[in-house]
């Protein structure tokens, strides 16, 4: 029987009690106090123990509930440093990604400006060849033509002119 029933009996007893004729007191049964009060006695530690019982289980689900957010928090923790690294390497290959596209950019721009200047640097050196052989050709048709002018013109002293 637990301590809360045996109060209400006490209290059902006290209050059934015959009341001592023109006083406030009554006249209860010693005996049956007593028992009451050994009942009691003998409960009440019953009922300690389980309360400590519960007490004690209720600190170890708590500690356990503690320690289990602990882990939970930590694993969460390596987690978001794990993401955070993650998103730092992702970040930093962007980085080196662009420095490498834009270097390949500047390369391409110097190679292509390279190759421009050597073909118009070649270009310039076959123009001039070529004015040198446009030259020499041309002083080769010269003296061709004064020669052939001057064999011609033997021939015309040679040939009388016929008049019609």
């Amino acid at each position: 029987m637990d301590v809360l029933a045996l109060i209400d009996k006490m209290d059902d007893l006290v209050h059934n009690a015959r009341a001592v004729p023109l006083t406030d007191q009554v006249r209860i049964d010693r005996e049956a106090i007593y028992e009451l009060l050994d009942q009691m006695r003998s409960t009440i530690p019953e009922e300690i123990k389980q309360a400590r019982w519960i007490v004690k289980e209720r600190q170890e689900m708590l500690a356990e509930a503690k320690r289990e957010a602990d882990r939970i928090l930590s694993e969460a923790r390596e987690k978001a440093a794990y993401e955070a690294s993650q998103q730092e390497v992702v970040k930093r290959a962007e980085r080196e990604a662009a420095q490498i596209l834009e270097e390949a950019r500047m390369r391409e721009r110097e190679v292509r400006l390279g190759a421009e200047d050597y073909a118009d640097e070649v270009l310039g050196t076959l123009e001039v060849n070529l004015g040198k052989f446009l030259s020499a050709v041309r002083r080769g048709r010269e003296k061709l033509q004064g020669k052939s002018q001057v064999a011609g013109d033997e021939a015309e002293v040679a040939e009388p002119v016929s008049t019609p």
